[in-house]
């Protein structure tokens, strides 16, 4: 039950009872948002509900001034029509970039100035379906040399795949000095076979030639024999 009153009577009107099968309708906007004074903003607002959307479907934007606990209607949208409210800051500013049927409430706001600092709130009505928070976006308006080029997660893997990448090349230059050092180790400490420095030549003796084995380039002696001059 509810009371209303107007000027001479006060009367009890029972409410509607709850349609079998509502569900919540969820609303999902960014958290914050970054836009350089002078260009357009988009303010994102997307929802989820069970019932398809139709002529009962409506969206309503609020803005809520930096520093104040004044919140202002300034944007309505209802059976495809807009609504714009006469809030002077987004008087002629505000344009339409959703899509209902998408589940899309989006819309866009040109020339933001310093003023637009604040909170928006985005609320979507798509009976039965109630809505349980909606959502919103804290806003800041910044001068465009100090606007953030990229979000913040970009960043933070544009440094994780250079340090890694650096990683990797460092670790792969070491490994190849540390093979050249093992291979020129292994180059000076090789002992060849004496069997392929080696050459055999005979010694005449009268009982016959007598092998005898040398080093290649030396002077082929018998222990104890003469050489062939000698003789």
């Amino acid at each position: 039950m509810i009371f209303i009153l107007n000027a001479t009577q006060a009367f009890l009107v029972p409410l509607s009872p709850v349609t079998t099968g509502t569900s919540a309708l969820e609303v999902y906007t960014p958290k914050e948002i970054f836009v350089a004074n002078g260009t357009q903003g988009k303010l994102t607002c997307k929802f989820k509900s069970t019932n398809t959307t139709g002529t009962l479907t409506s969206v309503s934007w609020s803005f809520q001034p930096e520093g104040t606990d004044t919140t202002v209607s300034f944007f309505h949208y209802s059976q495809g029509q807009v609504y714009p409210g006469n809030y002077p800051p987004f008087k002629d500013r505000i344009s339409w970039a959703g899509d209902l049927d998408k589940k899309d409430a989006s819309i866009n706001i040109e020339n933001m100035q310093f003023i637009h600092n604040g909170t928006y709130i985005c609320d979507v009505k798509n009976p039965p379906d109630i809505v349980v928070q909606p959502g919103h976006i804290r806003l800041y308006v910044v001068e465009k040399e100090i606007l953030p080029v990229f979000p913040v997660w970009v960043v933070v893997g544009i440094v994780t795949a250079v340090v890694l990448g650096l990683t990797l090349l460092i670790s792969m230059i070491l490994a190849v000095l540390y093979r050249r050092r093992n291979s020129k180790r292994d180059y000076t400490g090789w002992t060849a076979d004496p069997c392929k420095l080696c050459r055999t030549r005979g010694v005449r003796l009268s009982g016959g030639w007598v092998p005898v084995v040398a080093r290649a380039g030396s002077h082929v002696h018998g222990r104890g024999l003469p050489s062939p001059k000698a003789r």
